[in-house]
């Protein structure tokens, strides 16, 4: 017979549960945003290999701790906007003074699936009119695991 302690029991698990669910890191989609291409690591390199710039969104401290091979650091920070594909970008700052030529392509990549930054970079980017928005969304620990060239 089920017992008003284990009803209680219960009820706090569940809410436990819930609470610590939306506590997790939101996965950015897994598709691009209009005006972005959706790249994997052969396609970053192939790119690269082309003169493509690849930027690494990540805070200055982690772009200096390891970046993939000849990426710059255009961090998007601070990052004060919900992790969601609807994000208001006006929340944050994304300042894209090094990346002025827009008809160049562009490789933006963080951290993978639950770093929003690379994601909202494209997105701001694409927006402003850059026309060759790439966005790797597996980014360092992907390449990492690929044992690609990182500095």
């Amino acid at each position: 017979m089920y017992t008003v302690r284990q009803a209680f029991i219960t009820l706090v698990s569940s809410g436990f549960l819930v609470a610590s669910g939306s506590a997790l890191a939101q996965e950015t989609p897994t598709a691009a945003p209009a005006g972005v291409k959706l790249v994997e690591a052969k396609a970053v390199q192939d790119l690269q290999a082309k003169g493509a710039v690849l930027i690494d969104t990540r805070k200055a401290g982690e772009f200096s701790e390891a970046t993939i091979k000849g990426a710059i650091s255009v961090p998007y920070d601070p990052e004060k906007s919900a992790k969601d594909a609807s994000f208001d970008a006006a929340q944050d700052k994304y300042d894209m003074g090094k990346i002025a030529d827009k008809n160049k392509d562009y490789v933006l990549f963080c951290n993978s699936g639950t770093c929003w930054k690379s994601y909202k970079a494209a997105v701001v980017m694409a927006k402003a009119g850059y026309k060759n928005v790439h966005w790797y969304r597996n980014g360092v620990p992907d390449w990492k695991a690929r044992k690609l060239p990182m500095e």
